[in-house]
């Protein structure tokens, strides 16, 4: 397998309030962890600038003007409880979307078969019109409908295994039949939803999980809910939101998954996107709170991308 690494210093610049979860530190955690060995056949890439005309494939032009608007000279600006904005923050979105989108190029045009964003902030809690959870643009809503727009992908997949339930990628697709999005997640936990019976247009499933669940309850929803949907959709793309909190180590939560569940997971949606998509797979970095749990966890993933 030919795999891609997308990232770039800046999302390093993006500043939460002192003592927040959602620290630079996840990232250099993600870099140290890629630079041993057995990843030197990584292609490294740096993460070129969005066109934010792009983010209004799934935000409103005047969300995003706000959002803009509110991103501080100085200091933090805070949007909500736990989601704050500093100097560089709209900076470090327009190269988080922008890894995504060349990432999505890159498997579509053949020059990787996967690809890993290592960027910040995450994306996945950011509604059409709402800033939440430490995400302000939704990156992977935005890469798929610039798969959709651009190589005329018909049916994409958006797999979310964040120990969060994604509603921002939720709100966006929730009766898009063109894109399924399938999380498994703990319930209850942030940000409340999630649950069985939100099914949008018949491309929403949900696999909720109890605290203290381990590998056999995470396994089992996969078997049993997220892959079957994602077979029966046929997706000729693949996206991941590819948080890493469910480990745990991690002080957010409470389900008890191990660095081996992740890289069973991205083994079977690879077999999946092996399947349906051409290999066509482009992961995300959403959350992961815990130093070595992520360390461990995005190392197992990116590893399991890389052969396949």
């Amino acid at each position: 397998m030919t795999t891609f690494v997308y990232s770039h210093p800046v999302c390093l610049e993006h500043v939460n309030m002192p003592g927040h979860p959602e620290r630079p530190d996840r990232l250099r955690a993600v870099e140290k962890v890629l630079q041993a060995n057995i990843f030197d056949a990584l292609e490294r890439k740096e993460a070129p600038q969005a066109d934010p005309a792009v983010f209004e494939l799934a935000h409103p032009s005047n969300y995003l003007e706000r959002i803009r608007s509110l991103i501080p000279e100085t200091g933090l600006a805070q949007i909500d409880a736990d989601t704050s904005a500093s100097p560089k923050s709209w900076e470090a979105v327009l190269r988080a979307v922008g890894g995504a989108l060349a990432g999505v190029d890159d498997v579509f045009e053949e020059r990787a078969d996967n690809v890993f964003c290592a960027v910040r902030p995450p994306g996945h809690h950011a509604e059409k019109t709402t800033a939440m959870g430490f995400c302000l643009v939704n990156t992977v809503a935005v890469a798929a409908r610039y798969a959709q727009e651009k190589h005329g992908a018909e049916r994409v997949a958006i797999v979310d295994f964040d120990v969060h339930h994604g509603n921002g990628t939720q709100d966006i697709f929730y009766e898009d039949g063109s894109v399924l999005f399938a999380s498994t997640h703990q319930m209850p936990l942030y940000p409340g939803t999630g649950a069985l019976n939100e099914t949008g247009a018949g491309n929403i499933f949900n696999a909720p999980l109890r605290d203290g669940d381990g590998s056999e309850a995470f396994k089992a929803a996969f078997r049993e809910r997220v892959l079957p949907a994602i077979d029966g959709f046929r997706p000729d793309f693949v996206l991941i939101s590819a948080g890493f909190d469910a480990h745990y180590r991690d002080p957010l939560a409470g389900l008890e998954l191990t660095a081996d569940d992740f890289d069973w997971a991205t083994g079977k949606l690879m077999d999946l996107a092996q399947k349906h998509a051409q290999n066509r797979l482009v992961s995300l970095l959403e959350g992961g709170y815990d130093l070595q749990g992520l360390a461990e966890s995005a190392g197992a993933h990116v590893n399991r991308l890389m052969r396949g």
